[in-house]
């Protein structure tokens, strides 16, 4: 199954300020949540808390995240945030 891929405006603005290596990178995470696989261990996925209750994060570097919810109901990928630890938190 393939999930529908929604950008928020803040992602977006978060995605531009990317380097060309990193959108890149980016891109790549999104493809395989899209096409709904488990991401590898070395990309951290977990669940978060508190505001973001409802989203999951994964570590594209060590201090490039991406904050992102998966709706099965409309079979939808939501790209929430895109951004350093300091940038999101």
């Amino acid at each position: 199954m393939r999930y529908e891929i929604f950008r928020t405006a803040s992602f977006k603005k978060g995605f531009k300020k990317l380097s060309a290596k990193q959108q890149n990178e980016t891109l790549v995470i999104i493809e395989k949540l899209a096409n709904g696989e488990t991401l590898s261990q070395k990309y951290k996925d977990h669940q978060l808390i508190g505001n973001y209750n409802d989203c999951r994060e994964c570590h594209i570097k060590p201090d490039l995240l991406l904050i992102y919810k998966i709706k099965e109901e409309v079979v939808e990928l939501a790209l929430v945030e895109i951004g350093s630890h300091a940038d999101l938190f």
